[in-house]
């Protein structure tokens, strides 16, 4: 499946009808923020084009307030055969990136001060994620596929909550066990189960 603004905007609206400032929020913070990342630079022009190929539809409200009028998007029926069409198809692989990870690859570098304030933020961070999964749920749709997407966040963050707490203080040890060893934090270690030569060895190299 090619998931992508456009398909995102689509979803978005065949649930309710939105301002491109609402789907902002929804991708941002909402139940839409776990899929892909969309600025309002990328939005609005997709809104736009779908606009012009008759996928949604547009209702000028006027704001007593005297702030700029609100367009409100509606999707066609044009629209969500776009959407059926965009669904019915394989997805791609998801794609996970943490620079925290990064981190413990490489924790032997990191000041000793610092990582028990990097590992302990991070556990938060998740705490948090999860609480506001909970939040969200009386903004999912009320059937089974929601239910599902919103039990796999909360299994996928559990499991990893669960996992830092258990292994924080094997980390800790293993930690000061590495900093300990003499290992400078420019000494290049072996990489990729290369094994490290002995100093006469690299001399004769």
């Amino acid at each position: 499946m090619v998931m992508n603004v456009r398909t995102l905007c689509l979803g978005i609206l065949s649930l309710r009808e939105a301002t491109g400032y609402e789907i902002k929020k929804m991708v941002e913070k909402g139940v839409f923020s776990h899929f892909i990342d969309a600025s309002f630079g990328s939005i609005y022009p997709a809104l736009a084009q779908m606009l012009k190929e008759g996928l949604v539809r547009v209702r000028v409200e006027d704001d007593d307030s005297g702030r700029p009028p609100r367009k409100v998007y509606q999707i066609t029926e044009q629209g969500r055969r776009a959407l059926r069409e965009a669904l019915n198809t394989d997805p791609a692989p998801d794609k996970f990136k943490s620079e925290f990870l990064f981190q413990m690859l490489f924790m032997e570098r990191i000041d000793p001060a610092h990582l028990a304030v990097i590992y302990d933020a991070y556990l938060e961070e998740q705490e948090a994620e999860l609480r506001t999964l909970e939040e969200e749920a009386r903004e999912m749709p009320a059937h089974p596929g929601a239910r599902f997407v919103q039990d796999y966040g909360r299994a996928m963050l559990g499991t990893a909550i669960s996992f830092l707490k258990e292994k924080r203080a094997e980390m800790m040890r293993a930690f000061a066990e590495v900093g300990g060893s003499g290992q400078r934090p420019d000494e290049e270690a072996p990489c990729c189960g290369e094994e490290r030569k002995h100093p006469e060895e690299e001399e004769r190299a």
